[in-house]
């Protein structure tokens, strides 16, 4: 039963074009089989110490009762499991599959500080949701009673997926405006499908088309409809469209061909994993087989990025990073990974210059030192005098992380409050906007975050906006 559950997992469509690549077939078994083994799952779980101060829970954004359903798994009690990790997220095999537990949860285990190595929890949430959808668990989305009123949720991500499947079960209508033709956002667009396989996301989806909620795809808030008209549609808007602006490189050469954004570079690959004709693809442009190929940046992103790379057949693979490896921003779960499989990291390291006129064929970069501690704590990098050097490079792809569209001029509601940085100023109280009625969460309130706090976000705008339009209803009542 272990090894044919096992092998369900195995194929996520990925390409093998080179035989360096081929190679990852075996580690891709082993990375699934591990996280997916009936005994695998049980042995875990059975390590959980069931701490007097469960510092796992505590640091899970969604504060799921961690050490409960893994008693009950290591007991063989999976359906109680999967319903208690079920109560406090609406998408536990995805966060299973893609949270920084190293960072979070696994990395505040009390068996982790004893040296004998976490409990692999994300792997047994994974498991147990899985199961669950195997063998006919998964319940629909229990709606309550009509209502009456009707919610607007502009963006079709984690954020706004929860708030989405909260609303419809206090008995809302629910309509998604999302400008992509699928739903999910990043987890459908940005990250690979050897971390989320792509119908894990779907299935989630369907399950809430079949609740009755309407999905409104290849909508622009802006260009189809502006956010008055919305709002004169609906009792309550939440704006959960996250952050998609890629931060930009001021450097010669960075307008080059073959300089692309990671975003642009990760959707190419999801939508050839889904079957989708992508020309950028095919021609070459955002195809990194027999390449090579620097990744610029250190977060999750960047190891997305690099990680592909190497699936796609790369002929080398860098990935540059200013800092040193203590002060990266992405996993060192996935930098590890991504060392076993072949990428080199160029530590304290920024490009300068891309060579090659129209197309690019090099990256010049200066090495790079740590200076001061700037306002968060972090040491500054700068310049090391003199220190530079150069390797050649067919695509060079930028992931220094994303910013906040102007949704004010995209939207056309140039009263809709926005902070310096872009995001959307919300209550801290409330998560209205500075719109009566309009409500905002994820990363565009918090910024470029996990999506685990996007979800936590859905979760509590949805009980704000419940009592918000409750009392409406009550006033007009009156």
């Amino acid at each position: 039963m272990a090894d044919e559950r096992m092998l369900k997992f195995v194929g996520t469509g990925q390409q093998y074009p080179s035989k360096r690549a081929a190679k990852l077939r075996a580690e891709d078994f082993r990375e699934i089989a591990d996280r997916y083994a009936v005994p695998n799952a049980e042995e875990q779980a059975g390590r959980c110490s069931q701490c007097g101060v469960p510092y796992c829970t505590v640091h899970c954004p969604l504060h799921n009762h961690i050490p409960d359903w893994l008693r009950l798994t290591a007991e063989g009690r999976l359906r109680e499991a999967y319903a208690l990790s079920n109560s406090t997220s609406t998408m536990p095999e995805i966060c299973g599959r893609i949270c920084p537990q190293d960072r979070l949860c696994e990395g505040n285990c009390v068996i982790e500080f004893s040296g004998h190595g976490a409990v692999t929890i994300g792997s047994v949430e994974k498991f147990i949701t899985d199961t669950a959808w195997e063998e006919g668990w998964v319940e629909p989305v229990q709606v309550g009673p009509a209502r009456g009123q009707s919610v607007g949720v502009i963006g079709a991500g984690p954020a706004g997926l929860a708030a989405a499947e909260y609303m419809r079960g206090y008995g809302y209508d629910v309509h998604v405006y999302d400008r992509h033709d699928r739903a999910g956002g990043l987890l459908t667009y940005g990250i690979p499908g050897f971390k989320l396989e792509k119908h894990v996301v779907m299935r989630r989806v369907e399950r809430l088309k079949q609740a009755g909620i309407v999905f409104h795809q290849g909508f622009e808030v802006g260009r189809d409809a502006s956010l008055d008209e919305l709002r004169a549609k609906h009792d309550s808007i939440l704006i959960a469209t996250g952050v998609y602006k890629a931060r930009g490189i001021k450097a010669p050469g960075a307008g080059a061909a073959g300089v692309v954004e990671a975003l642009d570079y990760l959707t190419a690959s999801n939508r050839k994993g889904f079957g989708d004709a992508v020309p950028e693809f095919d021609d070459g442009s955002l195809d990194a087989a027999g390449k090579h190929v620097v990744v610029i940046g250190g977060g999750d992103t960047a190891m997305d990025c690099v990680r592909t790379a190497v699936r796609q057949g790369a002929t080398s693979v860098k990935c540059l990073y200013r800092r040193d490896r203590a002060n990266m921003p992405g996993s060192q779960r996935e930098t590890a990974n991504a060392e076993e499989e072949g990428v080199e990291f160029v530590w304290l390291s920024a490009p300068e210059a891309f060579d090659g006129g129209d197309r690019v064929t090099g990256v010049k970069a200066a090495k790079m030192r740590l200076g001061a501690p700037d306002a968060s704590g972090r040491r500054s990098p700068e310049r090391d005098p003199g220190a530079e050097f150069q390797f050649p490079a067919d695509l060079v792809i930028k992931a220094l992380g994303f910013e906040a569209e102007d949704l004010p001029a995209l939207f056309g509601a140039p009263e809709l409050g926005v902070t310096r940085w872009g995001t959307v100023r919300a209550d801290g109280k409330t998560m209205m906007t500075s719109l009566d009625g309009v409500f905002a969460a994820g990363d565009i309130v918090r910024g470029a975050s996990l999506v685990v706090w996007a979800i936590r976000d859905g979760r509590d705008v949805s009980a704000h906006m419940h009592a918000w339009m409750r009392a409406r209803a009550k006033a007009e009542a009156a």
